[in-house]
């Protein structure tokens, strides 16, 4: 069967290269370092003598942000070692540009498409002593030649969903030569953990969702509304979606009756809704400001909108609440829930809805150390944000010390199985 996906792999290469060229025109690949997903010319290896590579696949921001903490505990142990990061999406390749100048030992590469040729040229060239693949980056080819090569691969922090479970359960055969292959998986929930022994993998573990142990950007100086955000009475409803907005907005209404001068922030999943969020506004009768990137927020709004990419950890920073979207949304439900972690580690009391499907247990672990709340009503929602908007103060020292300690579990449990495989 891995003979078959080869073969199919290898005819669809010229299809692969044409779709990451009209990406490039579309500018959703990097301009300068596309080739890197198509060419073995564009590979671009560096490495320094006497060093050992270990190879990080993680295929956007979030997992490349989860790895950070890995590398910077396996540098303290080891001093001769060299890491790959590679990455799929051109947000990540822009963020790893930034990150990585902290780092003097780390490269990034753009991962090529999983065709046998490309795959085996990348493993000769870069020669990794360990690769990790990280959360649901199952490429069957990389997989192979690394067996063959006897290089060991792992999976970690491993999220499987049912619809990809059953999807994989249809090939019997192939889904054991290609699980069966891994060293170990670590995985970010149980269910993963059932679904990856049923596919033939073996040394399977949950230690905890290594995302928990992302450190967020702590460093504000720069911000133009610090003094908005410590002197106003706002709560912040972060990554919603179409629907979530009127919601949110009723709310708001619902806590003016008690709170005059509150201030709703609401940062969109997709910003280009936001012109269609303040027509909800004006129907209202809301004073409305869509803020664009380094703009100053205006006297006298009650809704803000968050108009540009950037670090919701910004708010964060300094909200007591926040809503965390995608989580209302019915249709949405196998599909749904945005990472409240963020959120908790910087303090705030997160809400959300009862879809959360993506970040289950996430959110079990932040109920039990009473840091979230399930909401379903804008009643709900009003009385638990206009208690939390009473006190003086953000509590930000309770919710963050759970937080710190559950990452500092996670990543000693990680750090005793990986240092003892490089």
């Amino acid at each position: 069967m891995i003979f078959l996906y080869r073969i199919i792999t290898l005819l669809f290469y010229p299809i692969f290269v044409i779709i990451i060229f009209y990406r490039k025109i579309v500018k959703k690949e990097d301009k300068n370092r596309f080739k890197e997903k198509i060419f073995t010319s564009s590979f671009n290896i560096k490495r320094k003598d006497n060093t050992k590579l270990i190879w990080f696949h993680a295929s956007s921001i979030g997992e490349f942000k989860s790895v950070l903490p890995l590398i910077s505990e396996l540098n303290k142990i080891e001093k001769n070692l060299e890491f790959l990061i590679t990455t799929a999406t051109l947000s990540s390749g822009n963020l790893a540009t930034e990150e990585l100048k902290k780092f003097s030992n780390v490269y990034h590469r753009f991962f090529p498409f999983d065709v046998g040729f490309l795959i085996n040229k990348f493993l000769t060239k870069w020669k990794p002593s360990s690769i990790f693949l990280v959360d649901s980056e199952i490429w069957p080819n990389l997989i192979s030649y690394a067996s063959k090569k006897k290089i060991n691969i792992s999976l970690i922090n491993a999220r499987i969903t049912r619809k990809s479970f059953l999807r994989w359960k249809l090939l019997p055969g192939f889904n054991k030569s290609v699980f069966g292959k891994f060293n170990f998986c670590l995985t970010s929930n149980l269910e993963t953990s059932n679904f990856l022994g049923e596919l033939g993998a073996k040394n399977i573990s949950y230690i905890g969702n290594l995302k928990f142990v992302h450190k967020v950007e702590t460093d504000y100086k720069n911000d133009l509304n610090n003094d908005f955000f410590k002197k106003k009475n706002f709560w912040f409803a972060a990554s919603t979606h179409e629907g979530e907005e009127s919601f949110c907005i009723e709310t708001h209404l619902k806590i003016k009756k008690n709170i005059e001068k509150i201030i709703t922030i609401i940062a969109p999943r997709h910003i280009n809704r936001s012109n269609a969020i303040k027509n909800i506004c004006n129907d209202f009768k809301l004073n409305t400001q869509i803020l664009n990137k380094d703009e100053v927020i205006q006297d006298d709004m009650e809704i803000i909108i968050i108009n540009s990419f950037g670090k919701l950890s910004n708010f964060f920073r300094y909200a007591k609440s926040v809503f965390i979207g995608k989580s209302l949304i019915k249709k949405l439900q196998k599909d749904a829930g945005q990472s409240p972690i963020d959120a908790a580690n910087l303090g705030c009391k997160v809400y959300h809805g009862p879809y959360v499907y993506n970040f289950r247990e996430v959110y079990e672990t932040l109920k039990e150390n009473n840091i979230s709340q399930e909401i379903t009503s804008q009643e709900e929602l009003a009385n638990y944000l206009i208690k939390d908007l009473s006190h003086k103060d953000k509590e930000i020292s309770k919710y963050s010390e759970v937080m710190k300690n559950l990452s500092k579990k996670i990543l000693n449990d990680y750090m005793t199985i990986l240092k003892n495989t490089i």
